[in-house]
């Protein structure tokens, strides 16, 4: 039975999350391109901004109380994104995470179609963001800046997912527990990092990659500062162009999105992994996407996986 998940967001951050490490004979996410985008409007980062405050309900006064207009609304939404995702022919796994950051509901919902409860998925190159947080949160806590050395690692990790800097980067923060670290103050509770260096098979949920949006896109609740929400943000934002591809299909307004992918094959199967983050402005509201899948034939079919998925909840999401 597939996994769907209903939420009303509080402010998100503070657990555990993962790396994008190479695995041996693997090929992640890195300074090779990947099978030209389909998306073609410029990459560009929109602004972090506060989230809505969760709306509070009135308590129920008996059992059978009816549920409130926003609980409806947010189921709604769920069913309508889960209906839509089971519409799209896929093969493998496929998983999905959505909110409007201008609903005043403030509400996601999450979709898995794996039958597994627990099901938790390679992140490739999307953990490369997380490995930015950490890096930022302990240059936070220390009352330090970024050398220039690694601002020059930090640039090329995002805008060109390229895996020799992620890997220096990962070494910098202390590999998984650093990561780990940094993913309790993020609040990613479902998220593990790699082993060694294999920080490209961190596990992770899409509903804790949308809580690492949240923390580089809204202001409210993040453990981020301004300044380095800003930072991460402006670079998801200037993603080489021939990494635009994924959720950026969502992005009807062409009004600029910033994003991170990840593609991985795996050795023993053969099967593609390729996941995409970030946020879009769709119908004139911000969204936050996170698309994940599994044992994807080929790289290409993958992309055109994650892109139909990411255009199709947004859809649903904005129009239960």
């Amino acid at each position: 039975m597939a996994v769907l998940t209903l939420a009303t967001i509080t402010q998100s951050p503070s657990a555990r999350a993962g790396s994008d490490a190479k695995p041996a004979g693997a090929t992640t996410g890195g300074a090779g391109s990947p099978p030209a985008p389909t998306a073609t409007s410029k990459s560009a980062a929109p602004r972090a901004s506060s989230s809505a405050t969760p709306p509070t309900e009135s308590p129920a006064t008996s059992s059978t109380s009816p549920p409130t207009p926003t609980a409806t609304a947010t189921r709604s939404a769920a069913t309508a994104v889960r209906r839509a995702i089971d519409a799209l022919p896929a093969d493998g796994d496929l998983a999905v995470a959505v909110t409007d950051l201008d609903d005043d509901a403030d509400s996601s919902a999450a979709y898995d179609t794996s039958d597994d409860d627990g099901n938790t998925y390679d992140t490739a190159s999307i953990v490369k963001v997380d490995i930015l947080a950490a890096l930022l949160l302990q240059a936070q806590h220390a009352g330090t800046r970024l050398t220039a050395n690694e601002r020059a690692l930090a640039a090329v990790m995002i805008e060109q997912s390229d895996n020799d800097a992620a890997t220096a980067l990962w070494d910098a923060i202390g590999r998984a527990a650093g990561l780990d670290a940094a993913n309790r103050t993020l609040g990613l509770d479902h998220t593990s990092p790699g082993s060694g260096e294999l920080w490209g098979l961190t596990q992770t949920t899409p509903a804790d990659q949308l809580t690492l949006l949240r923390a580089v896109f809204v202001a409210s609740g993040s453990p981020l500062s301004s300044a380095s929400r800003a930072y991460v943000a402006g670079l998801m934002g200037a993603v080489t162009a021939t990494q635009t591809w994924g959720v950026s299909a969502a992005d009807s307004d062409d009004a600029g999105y910033a994003l991170k992918n990840g593609w991985l094959q795996r050795t023993q199967t053969g099967l593609w992994d390729v996941n995409s983050i970030g946020q879009v402005v769709h119908d004139g509201h911000r969204m936050l996407i996170a698309v994940l899948s599994s044992g994807q034939g080929s790289e290409r079919d993958g992309i055109d996986l994650v892109e139909r998925a990411a255009s199709a909840a947004a859809d649903a999401f904005r129009s239960p």
